[in-house]
C-alpha cells in the first residue's frame, strides 16, 4: 500500500531506512491540532465560496490567454533536440524495464517495480503538474507505434475503426493499474508485473493500430492522466499554440468534456482515497481476515470509486434542480473541477514515496540485470530525508488537499456563472460546495488517521 512505512511497503522491503506512514508519524506530528486543521479547512472552503459569490459574478477565464513566455524559453520548450532527447531517455528506461522484467533477478534488487510504480506513476503526476502533459512526448508506446507505421509506410493516423469510446478505455486502464498497485498479490514479482506490462503494451498498440493516434489522446491511461493533471500546470498554449504562463483555471477550462471523463477522474480520486483508507488498521485487519482478501480489497477499491461517481452525480443533479436547468450531463460538466482535488490528494499521499523511493530507484537502476555492475555510479547512493521530515510533510499534505479543493471550488464557480443566471449559479453550486467540504474533511481524516 503506497505511503506505508518503507519497511512495510511492497516495493521497498529491504531498504536501509524508514519513513513514517504517509510521511507523517501520527497526528501529534501535525504543526497544529488536527481538529483545528479540519475545522479550519472547512471554513476556508466556505469563505472562498462566499468571496466568489460576492466578487466573481461574471465568467473570467475563457478570455484569459495568459502571459507570453520569453522567446528563448519558448524556443527551448519547442526544440526538437530537447523533445527528441526526452523521448530517447523514456525509450531507454522502457527498454531497461522490459529487460529487467525478462532477464533481471526476481528479488528486491530489480528496479522494474520502482520504475513502474514510482517513476512512471508518481513521476508522470509530478512532471505533468509542472510542465503540462509531458507523456504525449515521453510515451514509449506512441513512439513504437510511429516507428512501425514509418517502417510499413503507413500514416500513423490511419484508423480501421472510428473512435467513439471517449475516456472510458483510459478510465478502465487507470483502474487496472491502480488495482495492480494496491490489490494484486505478488505485484512486484517478475511473473505478475511482467505479464501486466506485456498485456498493456499489446492492448495499447492494438488500440493504436485500430483507431490511429487518436487512441493515445483519449484512451491511453497515462496520456489521459498526464493531460488531466497537466491542465493544472502554469505552462500552457494559447489558441495560436504559443507558450504562455497561465492560470490553472484556464487549463481546466480546456479539458474536453466527453463520455467517461467523470469515470477517469473518479478513478484518479477514488483510488488515491482507497490507498489511504487501506492503511487503516481496522480495514487492513478486516480485509486480511476475510476468506478471499483479494476480492474484499477489490470491492473496497470499486466502492471508493463508485462513491465518487455517485456523490458527484448526486451533487450535479441537485445543483441542476436548484438552478432550474436540465440535469443531463451536469456531473460531467463539473468533472474537471475534481482534477485539482485529485491532484491535491495525490501530492499529499505520494510525496514521501516519490521523494524517497524516487532516489532509491537510482541505486537499483545502476545494475538493472543484477550482474554486479555499477553503470551509473549510484550503487552507494543514500537517499536524502530532508524533504520527508514529519512536520514539513504534514504541512505540505494539508496545504495540498486544501489548495486542491479551493481551486476546485473556484473552477466550479466559473462553470456555474458561465452556464446559469446569477440566482441559478448561486443555488446550483451549493451541493457541489457541500460535497467538496465533505471530500476535504474525509481526505484529511484518511490521511492523518492511518
Amino acid at each position: 500500500m503506497t505511503g506505508l512505512a518503507i519497511s512495510a511497503h511492497p516495493l521497498l522491503t529491504g531498504t536501509p531506512a524508514l519513513i513514517p506512514a504517509h510521511g507523517v508519524g501520527s497526528r501529534k506530528d501535525l504543526p497544529l491540532p488536527f481538529t483545528y486543521l479540519l475545522v479550519g479547512a472547512a471554513v476556508v472552503l466556505v469563505l472562498s465560496f462566499i468571496a466568489l459569490v460576492v466578487f466573481w459574478r461574471e465568467p473570467r477565464v475563457r478570455d484569459h490567454h495568459g502571459v507570453l513566455l520569453p522567446r528563448f524559453v519558448a524556443a527551448f520548450l519547442n526544440s526538437r533536440v530537447v523533445r527528441a532527447g526526452a523521448a530517447a531517455v523514456s525509450l531507454l528506461l522502457f527498454a531497461v524495464t522490459v529487460a529487467a522484467l525478462a532477464f533481471g533477478a526476481d528479488d528486491a534488487t530489480n528496479p522494474a517495480p520502482y520504475l513502474v510504480f514510482v517513476w512512471l506513476w508518481v513521476g508522470v503526476l509530478a512532471m505533468s503538474l509542472v510542465f503540462g502533459p509531458v507523456w504525449v512526448v515521453l510515451n514509449p508506446i506512441r513512439w513504437i507505434h510511429l516507428g512501425v507505421c514509418r517502417l510499413a509506410r503507413v500514416d500513423p493516423d490511419t484508423a480501421i475503426l472510428r473512435y467513439r469510446l471517449g475516456y472510458w478505455p483510459a478510465a478502465l486502464g487507470l483502474f487496472a493499474f491502480t488495482w495492480l498497485e494496491l490489490v494484486a498479490p505478488d505485484r512486484t514479482s517478475q511473473a505478475v508485473l511482467g505479464s501486466a506490462v506485456a498485456l498493456f503494451i499489446v492492448m495499447d498498440l492494438l488500440g493504436a493500430f485500430l483507431f490511429g493516434r487518436t487512441w493515445f489522446q483519449w484512451a491511453d491511461p497515462f496520456e489521459v492522466l498526464s493531460r488531466l493533471y497537466g491542465a493544472l500546470s502554469l505552462l500552457g498554449h494559447r489558441p495560436d499554440r504559443r507558450w504562455v504562463l497561465r492560470s490553472p483555471l484556464a487549463g481546466l477550462e480546456q479539458i474536453p468534456v466527453r463520455p467517461g471523463l467523470l469515470g477517469a477522474v473518479a478513478v484518479m480520486l477514488g483510488s488515491t482515497a482507497y490507498d489511504g483508507f487501506s492503511a487503516n488498521p481496522a480495514w487492513f485487519g478486516f480485509s486480511q481476515a476475510s476468506p478471499v482478501p483479494v476480492l474484499t480489497q477489490t470491492a473496497g477499491l470499486v466502492a471508493m470509486i463508485a462513491f465518487v461517481i455517485a456523490t458527484v452525480s448526486l451533487a450535479g443533479w441537485a445543483g441542476a434542480v436548484l438552478s432550474g436547468t436540465d440535469a443531463r450531463g451536469m456531473a460531467a460538466v463539473f468533472a474537471p473541477s475534481l482534477v485539482p482535488i485529485a491532484a491535491g490528494y495525490a501530492v499529499a499521499h505520494y510525496w514521501s514515496l516519490g521523494v524517497y523511493a524516487g532516489q532509491y530507484t537510482l541505486t537499483l537502476l545502476t545494475d538493472p540485470l543484477g550482474t554486479g555492475g555499477d553503470y551509473l555510479g549510484t550503487r552507494h547512493l543514500t537517499p536524502g530525508s530532508a524533504l520527508i521530515a514529519p512536520t514539513l510533510v504534514a504541512t505540505l499534505q494539508a496545504a495540498a488537499i486544501v489548495l486542491g479543493h479551493v481551486v476546485g471550488i473556484v473552477h466550479a464557480h466559473e462553470r456555474a456563472v458561465s452556464r446559469f443566471d446569477r440566482r441559478g449559479a448561486l443555488l446550483g453550486q451549493l451541493p457541489m460546495l457541500a460535497l467538496m467540504v465533505l471530500y476535504t474533511c474525509g481526505g484529511l481524516l484518511l490521511l492523518f488517521s492511518s
